[in-house]
């Protein structure tokens, strides 16, 4: 039983990685342990490349790192998004008056994981698809996925609190704890054909 898994890179960030130590994390080791039964025949990962921020103006290059591990895993592949950023007036929570704030928003990626979820399953790549998004925008492709194709999905979720919406249409839901993603980290040190490469520092 063929298996592929699709990441939703920034949900999952955002949801199980961000002010956490495991952000080096191996995305095959990851899914070999929370799916011990399963074939993993890809692991389709989707990302934005970040920009630069007045605070943190290494994180691209943190993020860039990262990608050049992941590319070591034979079974991975990589799709970019978009990530947009704009200075906008918000109204402050106490409605006294405005702000500007950096407002960032990521493009495409869901959009992209969402056909490649629908088309994969047409082309018969796959017998189950797993998602590591809490994402309840899958809804839609999800359905036609089982319903219509007749595949079996189930969620990975990087965030505590789930998606009902996503759990009513799943044949399984397992969370991501901290335990696993400390087990799945990278080894510090990596080579590979343009030579070694070391996990980021600030990580």
């Amino acid at each position: 039983m063929a298996t592929n898994v699709y990441v939703d890179g920034f949900n999952l960030y955002y949801g199980a990685l961000k002010n956490t130590p495991y952000r080096w994390l191996n995305l095959s080791e990851l899914c070999r342990l929370l799916l011990p039964h399963d074939q993993i025949n890809h692991i389709k990962y989707y990302t934005a490349k970040v920009k630069p921020l007045p605070k943190d103006p290494d994180q691209p290059l943190r993020q860039q790192v990262y990608l050049r591990a992941l590319t070591t895993l034979p079974n991975v592949e990589i799709f970019h998004g978009q990530f947009l950023s704009h200075v906008v007036r918000m109204p402050l929570a106490d409605l006294t008056g405005f702000a500007q704030v950096i407002k960032a928003e990521e493009k495409g990626s869901d959009v992209a994981l969402a056909a490649h979820l629908v088309h994969d399953a047409h082309k018969g790549d796959y017998d189950t698809a797993v998602i590591i998004s809490n994402d309840s925008d899958l809804v839609p492709p999800i359905r036609i996925v089982r319903e219509e194709l007749g595949k079996k999905v189930g969620i990975l979720c990087p965030y505590k609190h789930r998606s009902f919406e996503l759990l009513s249409v799943v044949a399984f839901m397992k969370r991501i704890r901290p335990s696993v993603l400390q087990a799945s980290q990278f080894p510090d040190t990596i080579t590979d054909g343009n030579g070694t490469f070391h996990r980021p520092a600030s990580w």
